[in-house]
């Protein structure tokens, strides 16, 4: 019984850190980095989810969190990245037009 809740709120936490980190590395690519021309690189999802991996690995070292809440949030962050980047793409296609 007690294992079932302990699994639960691990599963929990996995998915809100991986909610958590897709929104707020789409949000931080939207509003800090919209003037960085280096954020639109093929490869900035890709550095980005390295970086969160990075940054919450320490946390699996402790002895009832494993890697997987780490790899969930990298996912998240590399996905939210890429959708902050497609979203200023939009943003600018549509602010290139001349207005009359």
């Amino acid at each position: 019984m007690i294992g079932t809740v302990i699994g639960l709120i691990t599963l929990l936490g996995t998915i809100v850190l991986g909610v958590g980190g897709y929104l707020f590395a789409r949000d931080f690519v939207r509003r800090k980095l919209r003037f960085v021309d280096a954020v639109r690189s093929p490869l900035a999802p890709i550095a980005a989810g390295v970086l969160a991996f990075l940054v919450l690995w320490p946390l699996s070292w402790l002895p009832i969190i494993s890697v997987t809440p780490a790899v969930v949030f990298a996912f998240g962050c590399a996905f939210g990245t890429a959708s902050g980047v497609k979203a200023l793409r939009r943003y600018d296609a549509g602010s290139r037009q001349l207005l009359p």
